[in-house]
């Protein structure tokens, strides 16, 4: 009887962010082709998600950077690499990276890594802190952008690299669904005019998403275009933070605040991005990849983003969607004229090559298969996963 291959998924926690998301993604899949899933960090509100899809997770405190607590993670990893027979082990962050590293090294097991993000060099130790993620046989990036950085600035060789695009769940954000309840009850939920055009933009409330600058830029739109939308801030705020009150009174000076909605958190992202005439992503610094934007084009919705980073690979400017020069108020307000300017018939045109674009390079599946190929670059024949 065959063994089948095990893998091990290392991250600090299960909360309930794009990380978590994706580990419990490719646990599925692993268990799907035939393989065993574990997943190691501390405790968290995604953990009854991983075990009722049939994975084993193992609570240790790998969110903590303190050097004491990180050397005891890597002897309780080679107690689990060793009780399992594990055969890869797949670290997405880096302090548990670095007690997953010493234990693959004193295992003899492969290890893998996948940079969620570019992370900041500001001194010479934090340079030294993010170099574990490099030591991978195999390096994921999640995007062209996080890719080219590493390999400048980490000295990773194109055969240890690997480009795994985050994926969106089409089955779930897809305009087919019959979406009309939900839409009506967020329209009622945030007492907002159907009449009127939705400009939203989907993300934590912080300054570098940008919501400065796309004020700045709804101010200068034509004088016939402002008495018909509205603009929805989609997204949670930091506690005992100020940020939602510069913006209300920015909003104010910039005599916009009657056009302007604070959303809060959203748990029906499908029916949020259905409401939206157009999804704007302005950041002020590059995004690794931006998933809301690819979301939105699985929507069929207008997006409009800064075209740096990852986010400016996922868009063909007046193709798929509509870039503008990054930080700058004149061409975000530009852009969206040029939208509003657009017919109909044309933005519909746009919205299904979006979602075509989203079905060839960015969905769930292919993000799991193109995984799972890297494993199988690793395992020997005898183990391979069924893709």
């Amino acid at each position: 009887m065959t063994v089948p291959p095990v893998i091990l998924q290392i991250l600090p926690a299960l909360g309930m962010g794009g990380v978590e998301r994706g580990t419990i993604d490719i646990a599925r899949a692993i268990i799907a082709a035939g393989g065993k899933a574990l997943v190691a960090s501390n405790d968290g509100i995604w953990r009854r998600n991983l075990e009722k899809i049939g994975a084993q997770h193992i609570c240790l405190p790998l969110h903590s950077k303190n050097p004491f607590v990180m050397l005891q993670n890597k002897s309780k990893l080679q107690k689990i690499i060793r009780k399992h027979q594990v055969d890869i082990v797949h670290a997405r962050s880096r302090a548990p990276a670095w007690s997953a590293w010493g234990a693959t090294k004193a295992c003899n097991v492969p290890f893998v890594t996948t940079w969620h993000g570019v992370f900041q060099e500001n001194w010479a130790g934090k340079r030294r802190y993010n170099e574990v993620m490099a030591k991978g046989s195999r390096v994921i990036a999640i995007s062209q952008f996080v890719a080219q950085r590493i390999q400048e600035k980490y000295g990773v060789d194109k055969d240890r690299l690997r480009i795994i695009y985050r994926g969106v769940d089409t089955k779930i954000f897809n305009p087919d669904l019959p979406l009309g309840d939900r839409m009506v009850s967020l329209l009622k939920k945030w007492q907002l005019p159907e009449e009127k055009k939705i400009i939203m933009l989907p993300g934590r409330l912080t300054q570098w998403k940008g919501h400065e600058l796309l004020l700045h830029a709804l101010a200068q739109l034509g004088e016939e275009y402002k008495k018909n939308w509205i603009c929805v801030f989609l997204g949670p705020a930091k506690s005992k933070d100020n940020f939602v009150d510069s913006l209300i009174t920015l909003s104010k000076h910039l005599k916009l605040n009657s056009n302007l909605f604070f959303a809060g958190e959203c748990q029906d992202m499908p029916a949020a991005l259905a409401l939206a005439d157009i999804v704007v992503v302005p950041s002020l610094k590059p995004e690794p990849f931006g998933r809301v934007i690819t979301e939105a084009q699985a929507m069929q919705r207008i997006v409009v983003v800064a075209n740096h980073g990852g986010a400016a690979e996922t868009v063909r400017d007046g193709e798929t969607g509509f870039t503008f020069i990054p930080n700058h108020v004149k061409s975000l307000t530009d852009t969206i004229n040029k939208v509003m300017q657009t017919s109909q018939e044309d933005l519909e045109w746009i919205g299904r090559l979006a979602r075509e674009d989203v079905e060839a390079y960015y969905t769930l599946e292919k993000i799991q298969r193109d995984t799972l190929s890297v494993y199988n670059e690793i395992l020997p024949i005898t183990k391979q996963l069924r893709i």
